[in-house]
């Protein structure tokens, strides 16, 4: 029987998710399900990553993220609601569950519901005690052993072996080794253990626009590029941004790549080959990373990227260009070339870029990005008929924008989203 192993806390509420659905997966592939507690705090000072990482993200980045577990939970059909603590200390809980010993998924997820659902406050004594008696356990003698020396031993070099393992956030899979990270790759866990996960796109035609904010310098963007056709059709609205200004306006690091501890990024790029594969795209990195792409993203406004099929067809070349031929988009007679393949006069454009109407049209579409709460790329954002506009981020939400587009109500959470 092959295995899979979940690195957990119950602090994170992404864990909480993953774990509602991990014995269900377990299941389905004939897999065992290894469940592997460890102190997320602890990780998080190995690698160096914020405490209380929520505290740190940009308005705009924190309501996509709050936005995002909900759908997720209302995807995958579970309660789920941010207690008004978090993050709540979790060493004791962690160690109370090692201390009742194996199975750990009964107890876990008794841990899992308390945290995420029913807002008990596991820092404290009664709240353990009320999950330990809830859980038919005898509460003070679970207690006992987990302040026994033995146990908080066990619970450091748990997590000491994610840390040496490569684990940086939570939740964490692995399956032969592999490391696969949040609960919106179990769709790949499985694919991985041999089963066939449910499609994630929308099963009925789609109804509502989808406006695709990029910019040529983000691999992730390029990625999202090579699906959004097949995804969303004429549904799709290209929306050129210059993201080193968006990045300004919402005070985040200009190459987020780079400010990665290291794991988190040999993780990241490994992921980007995955998805490119899956994808069937080939993805190059190019030698002149990070680019500056003023005049492709200048060139594809004035080529009306999001009007004609030629400007439609110009994104694409120029996306190509980059990430798979190693061109330098930053030259005039590249890009002039670039459009010329595609059937547009490259010369007008590369002349038109530098015309102040042009530079304008570019501060302003990066302005609407911002204004629509884009804080990265690719974000694709959603305008259901009669409701809020709803904002997905990342390469990896594609699918979840194409569902919303196609009438898909649990992934409506905005307004919640702005409540919150």
């Amino acid at each position: 029987m092959r295995a899979f192993q979940m690195w957990f806390d119950f602090s994170c509420p992404y864990a909480y998710l993953a774990a509602t659905q991990a014995e269900a997966l377990a299941a389905r592939t004939g897999a065992e399900l290894v469940p592997c507690p460890m102190l997320l705090g602890g990780v998080f000072r190995a690698r160096e990553t914020p405490q209380k990482l929520f505290a740190t993200l940009s308005p705009a980045k924190a309501r996509h993220n709050f936005a995002d577990l909900q759908r997720w939970a209302n995807l995958f059909g579970v309660e789920y609601r941010m207690p008004p603590g978090h993050p709540i200390r979790t060493v004791e809980a962690l160690r109370c569950l090692l201390a009742a010993g194996q199975p750990f998924m009964p107890l876990a997820l008794r841990f899992f519901r308390a945290y995420w659902v029913e807002g008990v406050d596991l820092s404290t004594e009664a709240g353990l005690v009320k999950v330990l008696s809830e859980a038919g356990l005898d509460a003070d003698a679970v207690l006992a052993r987990a302040r026994t020396e033995a146990v908080k031993a066990e619970l450091f070099a748990r997590t000491q072996e994610a840390v040496d393992k490569g684990v940086f956030g939570a939740p964490a899979f692995f399956v032969d080794d592999k490391l696969y990270w949040g609960q919106d790759r179990l769709h790949l866990v499985e694919r991985a253990l041999g089963g066939a996960p449910a499609d994630l796109a929308p099963q009925d035609a789609l109804r509502y626009p989808v406006d695709v904010y990029f910019d040529y310098s983000s691999p992730f963007a390029y990625l999202a590029s090579t699906r959004v056709e097949a995804a969303l059709g004429a549904h799709a609205r290209w929306r050129p941004m210059l993201l080193g200004a968006v990045f300004k306006q919402v005070e985040m690091v200009d190459v987020p790549l780079f400010a990665m501890n290291e794991a988190k990024r040999r993780y990241t790029e490994r992921d980007l080959a995955r998805q490119a594969a899956a994808a069937g795209a080939t993805l190059r990195w190019p030698s002149r990373f990070p680019m500056n792409s003023v005049l492709p993203l200048r060139v594809t406004l004035a080529a009306g990227a999001h009007e004609t099929a030629e400007g439609r067809k110009l994104v694409h070349r120029i996306f190509r260009a980059y990430w798979v031929e190693d061109q330098d988009i930053s030259s005039p007679d590249v890009v002039r070339a670039l459009a010329d393949e595609v059937g547009l006069d490259g010369a007008a454009l590369v002349a038109a870029s530098g015309t102040p109407e042009v530079k304008a049209a570019l501060r302003d579409a990066t302005q609407a990005a911002v204004d629509a709460g884009v804080f990265g790329a690719p974000t694709f954002v959603v305008h259901p008929e009669g409701r809020a506009p709803e904002v997905f981020w990342g390469v990896d939400r594609l699918e979840l924008a194409a569902r919303a587009a196609a009438g898909d109500a649990r992934l409506y959470v905005a307004s919640e989203a702005a409540d919150g």
